[in-house]
């Protein structure tokens, strides 16, 4: 058990994942107590405690400077604790690309770069270099686009063929939901018609459709149809620069809904296997084969897609190094266009965070903290490799809370196939315009505005407007949801 106590809340989410990224296994229980003597205190499992005192804050640090601080020392006090460094340092957050493109944008070169990340927030060099590399891939395929005028859509389908025992996203199993797809739609179709007459009356460019969820190809080949239509329907396409569906699961694809999304100009899919090992596709829920994932790509392959993205999950139960490499050899195989690699990220929503031994961890399911680290570093470092081998280059990263091993979740592309909306998802410059349920839309402004709600007055020029999660809810409550939008979009 590892003891937080802070004396204002500004610090809790930092710290509380910083100590988590360093003891992933331990319970946390923190608090806020404003009259305790320290600014803030760590026990940790053996009884030991560290404070950092009122002196240990630079005077006259702004708000930003005295978290800075306490992370800094919390960071030092864990790692003399520990012995170990974390391959991402202090950062907590999940876009380090972007405190690289925001230095490149200022003139900083690489080498200075590294340095500055490194002491600064005691990032790996290894890190920091790729940072630097993808922000400017990154930056270099954001050059086409318009932020201003420029504008991309999401759409969320939050139903799959079953739920994944890993996975936290607001979706459900269809055969569950299937008497309110219908519903659903005409739910969905109502607010996209809302949002493609306001970005018409307001002259806004349409960049990039990504469909995702939750697993698209559940829906019926007439139910697909008829949303694609009416998304042609409201949307103009002279603009347009990539159109993502995610295809996701082999047990969601046949061929007619194939077709049905080659008929509409889809210029990228995602066939997503997570894993090529069958006993682990058992384990998690997927109920479908190794086999079915090459024969819905050889499929897809067939009827011309030439952007076929593919997800791997690195840390999943029971799985071992030798298991990744035998995963990747047959994707490999496949030859896909991009191939996505994520650390397995626990959280709260996710059965298998759920699912606790006796003894309160996930050991029962993931394997033994220390063993499991050393297989995930060695799992990722074969899947930067194996990239490689097939001739494709990290063109976005991002990182999770929760995430296994302190690691980060990494896209690989070749040259021309890079997904343009998954980096400015990460990247936040420019507007997502996002329908369904659970869906959030990030409206970017042209001038800063204070935080709704902030106690201390914090400036943004990025506002949100979330989507309720329940599927039921979102129904009922589409005319709600569309006022959300309504109060900032393209005002």
């Amino acid at each position: 058990m590892i003891f937080l106590s802070c004396s204002n809340d500004m610090y809790t989410y930092n710290t509380y994942h910083l100590a988590k990224a360093f003891f992933p296994e331990e319970e946390m229980q923190q608090n806020v107590a404003e009259n305790m003597e320290d600014v803030f205190r760590i026990t940790f499992p053996d009884g030991r405690v560290f404070a950092v005192k009122t002196e240990d804050i630079p005077e006259g640090a702004d708000r930003g400077g005295k978290k800075y601080a306490v992370d800094v020392a919390l960071y030092k006090a864990c790692r003399e604790y520990t012995g170990r460094d974390l391959a991402w340092g202090i950062l907590t957050g999940v876009r380090p690309t972007k405190i690289a493109m925001q230095k490149q944008e200022q003139g900083m070169d690489e080498a200075s770069f590294v340095e500055w990340f490194h002491e600064d927030s005691f990032v790996s060099p290894e890190k920091a270099a790729l940072a630097w590399k993808i922000a400017g891939r990154e930056k270099r395929i954001l050059e086409r686009l318009d932020y201003r005028d420029g504008y991309s859509l999401y759409v969320g389908i939050p139903f799959c063929p079953s739920v994944c025992s890993y996975c936290s996203f607001s979706s459900g199993p269809i055969d569950y939901w299937r008497d309110s797809v219908e519903d659903y739609l005409k739910a969905l179709m109502k607010e996209l018609s809302w949002i493609g007459e306001r970005a018409g009356e307001k002259g806004k460019k349409l960049n990039t459709i990504y469909i995702g969820g939750g697993t698209p190809t559940t829906l019926s080949e007439d139910q697909l149809e008829r949303l694609l239509s009416h998304i042609d329907f409201c949307f103009p396409r002279g603009e347009l620069l990539e159109y993502t569906v995610e295809a996701g699961r082999p047990d969601s694809i046949t061929e007619g809904k194939l077709r049905v999304l080659e008929g509409h100009g889809i210029t990228r899919i995602s066939i997503n296997p997570q894993t090529m090992q069958q006993k682990t596709l058992d384990l998690i829920g997927r109920r479908h084969t190794a086999g079915e994932i090459e024969d819905s790509f050889h499929m897809a392959r067939s009827l011309g897609f030439d952007n076929i993205n593919m997800d791997l999950i690195a840390g999943l139960p029971g799985e071992t190094a030798a298991d990744m490499a035998d995963t990747l050899e047959k994707i490999r195989a496949l030859g896909p266009d991009s191939l996505t690699v994520h650390s397995l990220a626990i959280k709260r929503a996710a059965k298998l965070g759920q699912e606790k031994s006796a003894t309160g961890s996930i050991a029962a399911l993931a394997g033994d903290p220390a063993v499991m680290a050393r297989e995930l570093s060695a799992m990722i470092e074969e899947a930067y490799g194996a990239a490689g081998r097939m001739g494709l280059f990290p063109y976005y990263l991002y990182r999770q809370k929760n995430i296994a091993g302190n690691f980060e979740n990494v896209g690989f592309a070749k040259v021309d196939k890079a997904g343009i909306y998954n980096i400015l998802i990460m990247e936040e410059k420019q507007s997502i315009i996002a329908a369904g349920a659970g869906s959030s839309t990030k409206i970017l402004l042209d001038e800063p505005i204070t935080v709704p709600g902030s106690r201390h007055g914090r400036k943004t020029t990025l506002v949100r407007a979330e989507n309720v999660k329940n599927i039921r809810e979102y129904i009922t409550r589409i005319d709600e949801m569309i006022n959300r939008k309504g109060e900032w979009l393209w005002r």
